[in-house]
């Protein structure tokens, strides 16, 4: 049916007559529709979007430091803030210890073996566990330690992404003692969150590395 445009007199009729081709359960639809619209040309200030993910603002401790000493071959400076044990897992060595940052949830975890001319083993393995974690990580810096006069050699590797552990290296006299550090923190890597922490840490690292020193060699 052909709807003739209407003027001034014949508008109302016209109107009518176009509405009753609509159905009656169209008109709640034609209402939702309507709201909709209006809604939708608001303005943009009146829009809720979604914020931006921030994370806790880290407050940090002053730096102090204190000897450790142990019946273990070698000793070191440790923040006063850490808190270090034996490692209590299954097969663990003597002297495998745990440096521990408990307000930051993290861990350092020390591994120490004798050497008797098998230093090439402990060597590959080592590069074998940092290698592990190239699946995930952006690249790896390695930086070399080598301090003649306590003997002290090695190399550290940083280990940069959304690594499970982000920072690791090994010490040894080459001839009589090896040790391998691990820093690894209880919760799901992610470089945005962990970074201030690590970067706090990895300072708390190097001083016990630059501090290390084997009781015999």
């Amino acid at each position: 049916m052909k709807i003739e445009t209407a003027d001034s007199r014949t508008g109302k009729r016209n109107r009518e007559l176009i509405f009753s081709f609509i159905p009656k359960q169209s008109w709640l639809l034609i209402l939702v529709s309507f709201i909709f619209l209006i809604s939708c040309s608001s303005d943009d200030k009146d829009t809720i979007a979604p914020k931006p993910r921030a994370y806790y603002r880290l407050s940090f401790p002053e730096k102090n430091y204190v000897k450790y000493d142990s019946v273990c071959p070698f000793t070191f400076d440790i923040p006063v803030y850490s808190r270090i044990n034996n490692d209590k897992n299954y097969g663990a060595e003597p002297c495998w210890l745990n440096l521990n940052f408990p307000s930051f949830h993290g861990t350092l975890h020390l591994s120490y073996k004798a050497v008797n001319n098998n230093i090439q083993s402990y060597l590959d393995d080592t590069y074998t566990l940092a290698s592990k974690h190239q699946i995930k990580a952006s690249g790896i810096e390695e930086h070399l330690i080598s301090r003649d006069s306590n003997k002290v050699y090695g190399l550290i590797y940083e280990i940069k992404g959304n690594a499970a552990s982000s920072f690791q290296f090994f010490l040894t006299d080459s001839t009589h003692h090896f040790i391998r550090g691990a820093l690894y923190f209880n919760a799901v890597p992610n470089t945005d969150s962990i970074a201030p922490v690590l970067e706090f840490l990895k300072k708390d690292i190097y001083r016990m590395i630059s501090t290390f020193r084997w009781k015999k060699v």
